[in-house]
């Protein structure tokens, strides 16, 4: 029996606090052509609080994204003749990753066969709690198994078409005609993951618990918006939240600022950036009253 959760309320910050109190964000993103979805996630992570946000980027790219990015720290690593993370890096990237309290892998990888490899073998050898989008999840479509070896907590955020590869099946009329349905399946026995299926009232569910969001317009059906979700999630993660109360409060407040962007320039121009820069007036709505 499922659990239909309410969502969880943000708390007023304490006067005496730092930045390491809120969060060490690790993002894994960007490849040639890319670095968009990389800033995105990125930004997305600061806008929701987290206290320290560092990219991950292929070598090449570093001077691209420096220059995008004031506030989010970088890291180049090495990289394949594509631009995209080199299998190379392995090591680097599970070192440094100890500075950190969650890891988001995925924005803008590219489906290139190294950088899928080296994606499948950060899943199964990091010990941090790890949100997993976009190209990470199509890495692990192919290898489904091995969420079984995951070592901490995981949300995966996949969009209708992205699940259809996760539990393959060949088309996404499939799982959006029963979308609570293949989400229990797919979550049963895992008690280790912690599903987002995107669409139209978002689900969030767990091996317990189950919500289903209730903010958010069609104009948000725009690239980018769901590395800003991604960066949200991790977001909360760092700040103490449950990886469910993450992706609750991450799907909730993803919406509600999409909504605020539609409301000032209809949803035919909504671009995720309008999302990004609606994050903190959503915030600040969501933190005076949290039972909206």
């Amino acid at each position: 029996m499922y659990e239909v959760t309410t969502l969880p309320k943000i708390p007023s910050r304490k006067a005496d606090t730092h930045k390491g109190d809120y969060g060490r964000i690790l993002v894994l993103a960007g490849s040639g052509g890319m670095t968009g979805a990389a800033c995105l996630c990125s930004s997305a992570a600061l806008r929701a609080g987290a206290g320290l946000v560092t990219l991950g980027i292929p070598e090449s790219l570093h001077g691209i994204v420096a220059s995008k990015l004031t506030c989010v720290m970088t890291h180049p690593l090495p990289e394949t003749h594509l631009k995209t993370l080199s299998d190379l890096g392995r090591q680097d990237i599970l070192d440094f990753s100890q500075r950190f309290d969650v890891v988001a892998i995925g924005p803008g990888l590219s489906q290139y066969l190294e950088t899928k490899r080296l994606v499948l073998w950060l899943l199964q050898s990091l010990d941090r709690p790890i949100v997993l989008d976009a190209d990470g999840i199509n890495a692990l479509a192919d290898n489904p198994g091995i969420l079984q070896r995951i070592k901490k907590q995981i949300v995966l955020t996949p969009h209708p078409g992205e699940m259809a590869r996760l539990v393959g099946v060949s088309s996404t009329h499939e799982i959006q005609s029963k979308r609570l349905d293949v989400s229990k399946m797919f979550v049963k026995d895992r008690n280790n993951v912690t599903l987002v299926l995107k669409g139209h009232q978002t689900i969030v569910i767990d091996e317990e618990k189950f919500y289903r969001n209730t903010t958010g317009n069609p104009g948000m059906a725009t690239a980018g918006a769901g590395d800003v979700l991604t960066g949200m999630i991790a977001a909360f993660i760092g700040q103490n939240y449950t990886p469910f109360e993450a992706a609750q409060l991450g799907v909730y407040l993803h919406g509600m600022a999409g909504d605020l962007a539609a409301q000032e320039m209809g949803e035919i121009s909504v671009i995720a950036t309008d999302i990004l820069n609606k994050l903190p007036k959503a915030l600040l709505t969501y933190e005076k009253n949290p039972c909206i």
